[in-house]
């Protein structure tokens, strides 16, 4: 049963005036929410001006806009690090992302690289200008990214496959390094460290480097066997020579005892040692004077 008293033009009126003061308070919300940004710790804000086209930085905390006139972008200063790696899960990208890498014998290996950075926060409006307002993730997916590739490839086609993986490993790191943070700095970013991770052979070259990785240890323990044995026939030689050297001493020393003895006999000191050793026993045929024994007799006895 109707209301006699409804009256649908007054019932319009007020849902129409309700309404319309839902929509503004949305509408006043929407802009109030909009009137300012918050820079998380570790950023520098930049504020762009779609009208007059300035830009300006901004530290972390609220930074005031104007809606619809201003747009505000974040860019790292704090360190960040952007990783290409063969194993998923661990890079900055997924699957396999190691970079392919080339030798100066045209050979290819693929390497894991990290690389640490920020940007500096005096140059952000400038990163802001270049990259026209982009994300610091979709940079990190181009400009920094390609430029880390090119950068690597370059410096590792001046080197061979073995001073790539192991003799000169820390060149090419610091070379790396060195050219990465001239390019990056160009771009109003900062260059904290390069990082090489493990190197990824083809399974050809892998083999062909474990073969000769066996045949110089092979050749080494050949050169140390050698080494041993030329030890042991000199340690041989000089106990031999120490021997001889010894059995000389010895029959020098006793020449000269021979001499010296030699030198010191006498016929009395020789008779004196044979009465020394004589019994007293005449033998019981004599043919002439007492063995050994020679006595004067006195003058007058002779007479």
């Amino acid at each position: 049963m109707s209301d006699p008293n409804f009256n649908p033009a007054e019932f319009l009126a007020s849902f129409g005036s309700r309404l319309i003061i839902a929509v503004a308070a949305i509408l006043v919300l929407a802009m109030a929410m909009s009137s300012f940004s918050i820079i998380s710790p570790g950023n520098t804000g930049v504020i762009f001006n779609v009208w007059t086209g300035s830009l300006r930085t901004v530290p972390q905390g609220i930074a005031l806009r104007m809606p619809f006139v201003t747009q505000v972008q974040s860019y790292p200063t704090a360190l960040r690090t952007y990783s290409m790696v063969r194993r998923a899960g661990e890079g900055s990208a997924e699957g396999d992302d190691s970079i392919d890498l080339p030798t100066r014998e045209g050979q290819h290996i693929t390497q894991d690289i990290s690389v640490t950075f920020n940007t500096s926060e005096d140059l952000a409006a400038q990163v802001f200008k270049a990259f026209r307002g982009s994300d610091i993730s979709d940079i990190e997916a181009t400009f920094i990214r390609r430029t880390i590739i090119t950068v690597a490839q370059n410096a590792a086609g001046q080197m061979s496959l073995s001073e790539v993986i192991s003799a000169k490993r820390n060149d090419l790191q610091d070379n790396i390094q060195k050219n990465l943070s001239k390019e990056l700095e160009k771009m109003g970013f900062h260059l904290d460290k390069v990082n090489l991770g493990a190197s990824h052979l083809p399974q050809s070259l892998e083999t062909q480097m474990q073969q000769k990785m066996a045949a110089q240890q092979q050749a080494q323990q050949a050169e140390y066997e050698f080494q041993k044995q030329q030890m042991l026939a000199k340690a041989e030689v000089a106990k031999a020579e120490g021997e001889a050297q010894s059995i000389l001493v010895r029959a020098k020393a006793q020449a000269e005892a021979n001499r010296l003895l030699q030198s010191t006999l006498s016929a009395n000191l020789v008779q004196s040692k044979a009465i020394d050793k004589w019994n007293g026993v005449l033998p019981q045929v004599s043919g002439g004077n007492t063995p050994f024994i020679h006595l004067k007799m006195p003058a007058s006895e002779k007479e």
